[in-house]
């Protein structure tokens, strides 16, 4: 892996890099009158497809990204080589986890400005998410190069987590910090993502102040809640904990919101009410679908964590692989093979998940229990305890698995 990765930065999943780049809801959304001179319809349309798409990322109402991808066809009929609806159409795309189109539309923003960074965030998270790494990193240390900010900052620091430089990563991702001051929304976003950053590697007390930052600058900011209320749970506190779950997966039905909320319930006892959640996510993920979003890998991954319809979740499993060959998709294939028993098939995908070196405890814990269904005990054991010397609190559901094997 040869990539400069000059700037450095930290973990920050594709749809909220994505966020960075939407515009702020004005007005009505309503479509312009046709008598408008086209570059003045356009640049409104431009406007009103970033507002429906940032409305879409701030509400989960993912209508909007339908409302959002109708305006962006209409700018770029009426203006082929508009790069701020090609860029935002681009947005529009990752959010949806359309990457294959999002690699298009970011190959063509680049190609029609090469000078203009935003483009090369499009294309570069296009790449990561299709697993052509070594093109994805030299595209960020290229948007770096034009434009260092929060987005490049950001961008870079997930590529050096994604090595395992986890120090390097959190250096990046303070820059990014440093870049937003004087911009609220994405000061708290920053804080928010060093702040995962942190919670990943096992440091509870640095993710607790940077949640608090980001609830600070941006009160009640659901993104945060969400993950403060995993370091709540984690830290025995289960009325905070549900509290902050409760308030993020009513204000934003996210499908990972609403899962974790059932977690932190089931955590708390209250089996029940978490069942309720649980039924929740296939139907927001239903809706999600009707909408052209891509929900396989993380519907995949519930169902598999959950234990549901196992035998299905194999075959979503491998479309999604196929859709998104990423560590992330060749991880979900792996565990949901180890859940039926492929444990032989699964290892290989296992391998392949963990080949950048990343530092990830749930991958940890799917590659020992394949080697445990596999019945190799004491290499098991140790990837249990490099799960947990990493993350004691990995997950609600599987660090005490972890725990109990690692013995």
């Amino acid at each position: 892996m040869k990539a400069k990765l000059v700037i450095g930065g930290a973990a920050a999943a594709t749809t909220a890099a994505a966020l960075l780049l939407g515009g702020v809801l004005t007005g009505n959304g309503a479509p312009e009158a046709r008598a408008l001179p086209t570059p003045t319809l356009v640049a409104r349309l431009d406007r009103q497809g970033n507002a429906f798409a940032q409305r879409a990322r701030m509400t989960a109402d993912v209508a909007y990204y339908t409302r959002a991808e109708y305006v962006y066809r209409r700018a770029l009929r009426l203006a082929p080589q508009d790069l701020p609806a090609t860029i935002g159409f681009g947005g529009l795309e990752l959010s949806r986890h359309a990457f294959r189109h999002a690699l298009a539309l970011g190959r063509r923003a680049v190609a029609l400005s090469p000078m203009t960074a935003a483009g090369y965030g499009v294309l570069g998270d296009a790449l990561l998410e299709l697993g052509r790494y070594r093109s994805a990193f030299a595209t960020f240390d290229k948007m770096a190069g034009l434009k260092p900010g929060v987005s490049s900052y950001a961008r870079i620091s997930y590529a050096r987590e994604l090595l395992g430089d986890v120090p390097g990563a959190a250096r990046a991702m303070r820059y990014a910090v440093d870049a937003a001051a004087g911009e609220p929304q994405a000061l708290a976003w920053s804080h928010m993502q060093l702040g995962k950053l942190y919670w990943a590697h096992g440091d509870g007390i640095a993710a607790g102040r940077e949640y608090r930052a980001a609830l600070r600058i941006q009160p009640g900011y659901t993104y945060t809640l969400d993950t403060l209320a995993q370091l709540e749970a984690a830290r025995g506190r289960s009325a905070s904990a549900i509290a902050l779950s409760q308030q993020a997966a009513e204000v934003m039905p996210f499908p990972q919101f609403v899962a974790n909320y059932g977690d932190v319930l089931r955590a708390a006892g209250r089996l029940t009410a978490a069942r309720r959640q649980y039924a929740l996510v296939e139907v927001i993920g239903r809706l999600e679908r009707a909408n052209h979003v891509n929900v396989d890998l993380e519907l995949a991954l519930f169902d598999i964590d959950h234990g549901v319809r196992l035998d299905r979740t194999v075959a979503l499993a491998r479309l999604a692989e196929a859709e998104r060959p990423s560590i992330d998709g060749d991880d979900v294939l792996a565990w949901a093979l180890a859940r039926t028993g492929r444990c032989g098939e699964a290892l290989g995908f296992s391998e392949r998940a963990l080949r950048l070196g990343t530092l990830d405890a749930p991958k940890f814990f799917h590659r020992g229990m394949i080697e445990r269904c596999l019945g190799h005990r004491a290499e098991a054991r140790r990837w249990f305890r490099r799960a947990l010397a990493l993350n004691p609190h990995f997950s609600l559901l599987w660090a005490p698995v972890a725990r109990r094997y690692a013995q």
